[in-house]
């Protein structure tokens, strides 16, 4: 299965010039590890893309990390309620995006559910060997609906007991992020990725395009490649982070309505798009709502995604019409 984006400009097919050559470089950062490949002219040291890469990748630790107490995030949880917090720029970007998501998603993404997650052994309590008690995961009395946002004053209303977490949607924002700063340093073509979410411009030397698998479930014998010009990738799946009791499995994405793990999810949804902070929430809201009601979200909103379900006779792969469109 091959996929190529339907409509692509210039600046999307650009190929690096003589005088560019190709970087490599790699490293650690939210759990996960980071790479990027770029071509840039030869007068720019390496030293100052991965200090500036890292440098960036930091700042958004030390603002959406819900590990660290100490993050712009973390603090907005432990605010009282009431309080207007205000937020850095890319916190705030983050959690406009997110709550217009939520929204458009009928709260099959919800970046409110820090609570349960690490309820759940997904957050930073750290992992449980079996489920919460049915009591503790009562309904709060406030979630993503009651977040009000000050966007002239920089500031979100903490309505009461909110915790969010922005795991779903934070890596994606560091690789828009860090293509931004890419392109400010002057890169003609590059491919970055934060934990299997990518996002590339332009194509290599030689005119190939940014080539990227599709990460496909342990034991999912089907393959898909995209390429990857002027657009993202992310990927949302039921095997990454999760726990066994007692015969069933409990995997880290939570069905806002139940405020537990999904029963029954696809085993991964691929969306592409183009930002890599959207694919990565709209791959999850895809998860919640599951082929049906997934394939439906993906009409309205024009989303190119690509389903991999575990079935008993083994795998199907189900794509919406904006990734059907895109397949030759």
């Amino acid at each position: 299965m091959i996929a190529i984006p339907a409509h692509l400009s210039p600046a999307d097919l650009v190929e690096p010039g003589p005088s560019e050559t190709r970087r490599e470089f790699s490293g650690e950062t939210m759990g996960t590890t980071w790479s990027a490949v770029l071509y840039a002219a030869q007068t720019l040291p390496d030293e100052l893309f991965l200090r500036r890469i890292q440098w960036t990748l930091e700042g958004v630790v030390s603002q959406m990390s819900h590990w660290r107490p100490d993050s712009a995030l973390s603090e907005y949880n432990r605010a009282p309620a009431g309080r207007w917090q205000v937020l850095p720029d890319e916190f705030r970007c983050v959690l406009e995006s997110a709550l217009e998501i939520a929204r458009l998603s009928e709260g099959a993404f919800d970046p409110s559910l820090g609570e349960a997650a690490d309820q759940w052994g997904f957050g930073p309590s750290g992992p449980r060997r079996s489920p919460p008690p049915a009591a503790e995961l009562a309904p709060p009395l406030h979630d993503w609906r009651h977040i009000e946002l000050d966007p002239k004053a920089g500031r979100a209303l903490q309505p009461g007991g909110v915790r969010l977490d922005f795991s779903s949607i934070a890596k994606g924002f560091a690789v828009d992020l860090l293509a931004a700063l890419l392109e400010q340093l002057g890169a003609s073509s590059y491919l970055v990725e934060i934990g299997g979410e990518l996002r590339a411009r332009g194509v290599k030397a030689g005119g190939q395009p940014w080539w990227v698998w599709i990460e496909p479930p342990p034991g999912c014998p089907l393959k898909a490649k995209v390429a990857l010009c002027g657009k993202a990738v992310a990927t949302s799946g039921d095997y990454r982070f999760r726990f066994e009791h007692e015969g069933r499995s409990y995997a880290h994405t939570l069905d806002p309505r139940t405020r537990a793990p999904l029963t029954s999810p696809p085993s991964s949804v691929t969306v592409v798009y183009d930002r890599c902070m959207d694919a990565d929430a709209w791959s999850t809201a895809l998860m919640v709502l599951g082929v049906d009601s997934g394939l439906a979200m993906c009409a309205r909103h024009e989303i190119a995604a690509l389903f991999l379900v575990r079935e008993n006779a083994g795998w199907r792969a189900v794509a919406s019409p904006a990734f059907g469109a895109m397949l030759v």
